[in-house]
């Protein structure tokens, strides 16, 4: 957490931004405290009613956050707007300019940019469901517990997003350079999503072998605990009042005095480690739309915090959407060609040509495409339904 500061710190330009990270941390942390400790303060089953209204109401937080954007980038609020990381024109590029340049940002711009870097981040975490659907599956995750796994995986993803966000927007504005790695990078991972079909089975994942290494793993669930004392599967009874089944306490001797790794926890590293791979991808695509770190860090953060309830209304819908992944590797090669044409005709001159200014795609243009695809997505996996597969195998726990 030091380091994430200290990187706030030091991007934060001029020094009273740095409120506007602290306050806008201090909103998601409240978000979060009120999540688990209020609303999900006790285990139970998410309903596809109270999924469908948690995605509803961080949505609208998402959305509604780019007209904070659009006051505070106008009125200048913390300093928002000033000195700002931005691409430059054309012209300026030609009259000498660096790509990355700093200047003002209107309201209208910013909140643009933030709400093509949230449709982009919340498009590329439909992916991230897929996965997360095999890993609850393979673990045998009962769906009460379900929701606990998320939070800590979502909230391990904030800390590892956003010290990749500023490591990224520090790289960025010293060398310049580095938008046409990004820019290569996204065509690859989409060309490879396109031609090579990854591996399913998080028992061949690394992660989980190398968490086995670190001490015991038991097979059996704890009930929501990561961690376990236990050497017996649990055993249960009918609870008479309610009829719902009742952990029972270990039998005298069974308890083991070293801690124990359960399932439970192995998905959340599993989750952990998955996010941390789609962030590879999809962070760099948010840089495509902007360079303001506190545009790419907000926009990222309301997607991903409405990914566990976006989690539990499409679990058990998505495999329908069969042109859902192509619309993914659509948008991945649209933004990789976008930062591509922003960031390679200046340095045309290093392959022995004639450099020219970059090419800008218009905020708006990018809206309509990402919009566009992911509906014609939705109809077309609607028009063209696929045959139903045999479920992912499971193992009991």
């Amino acid at each position: 957490m030091t380091a994430l500061v200290d990187l706030l710190l030091a991007t934060a330009t001029p020094p009273s931004k740095f409120w506007a990270y602290a306050g806008f941390l201090a909103l998601v942390a409240m978000f979060l405290a009120l999540d688990l400790g209020v609303f999900h303060r006790k285990a139970h089953v998410v309903s596809m009613r109270e999924a469908i209204a948690w995605s509803i109401v961080w949505l609208c937080c998402g959305l509604g956050f780019a007209g904070f954007v659009w006051q505070a980038y106008d009125a200048h609020w913390f300093g928002l707007g000033l000195g700002t990381p931005m691409y430059a024109s054309a012209e300026a590029v030609a009259a000498g300019s660096g790509l990355i340049t700093t200047g003002t940002v209107s309201g209208a711009d910013a909140a643009s940019q933030y709400l093509v870097a949230y449709l982009v981040e919340k498009s590329l975490a439909m992916d991230n469901i897929f996965v997360i659907a095999l890993v609850f599956a393979f673990f045998a995750i009962p769906a009460k517990y379900q929701h606990r796994v998320l939070f800590w995986g979502i909230l391990g993803a904030l800390v590892l997003r956003g010290g990749m966000i500023f490591l990224g927007a520090e790289m960025i504005v010293r060398h310049q350079w580095i938008l046409i790695v990004f820019g290569g990078f996204l065509l690859l991972t989409a060309l490879k999503m396109a031609l090579i079909r990854g591996n399913d089975d998080p028992a061949q994942n690394v992660v989980e072998r190398w968490a086995k290494r670190l001490g015991r793993v038991v097979a059996y669930h704890d009930g929501q605990r990561f961690f376990t004392r236990r050497t017996e599967k649990p055993e249960y009874a009918v609870d008479a009042a309610t009829g719902e089944p009742v952990q029972l306490p270990a039998r005298p001797g069974t308890l083991s005095n070293r801690w124990a790794i359960t399932p439970l926890f192995l998905a959340l590293i599993l989750v952990e480690f998955t996010d941390l791979v789609f962030a590879v991808d999809s962070i760099p695509a948010v840089f495509a739309i902007t360079p303001d770190p506190f545009l790419v860090l907000t926009s990222n953060i309301f997607a991903i915090l409405g990914l566990r309830s976006l989690y539990f209304c499409l679990a058990a819908l998505i495999a329908r959407f069969r042109f859902l992944k192509p619309a993914l590797i659509l948008i991945l090669a649209f933004v990789g060609v976008k930062l591509l044409l922003l960031s390679v005709p200046p340095y045309l001159d290093v392959l022995g040509l004639q450099p020219r200014n970059p090419v800008k795609v218009d905020t708006t243009l990018s809206l309509l495409v990402v919009l566009g695809t992911i509906a014609a997505a939705v109809l077309l996996s609607w028009a063209l339904p696929a045959a139903r597969r045999a479920e992912p195998v499971t193992r009991g726990g």
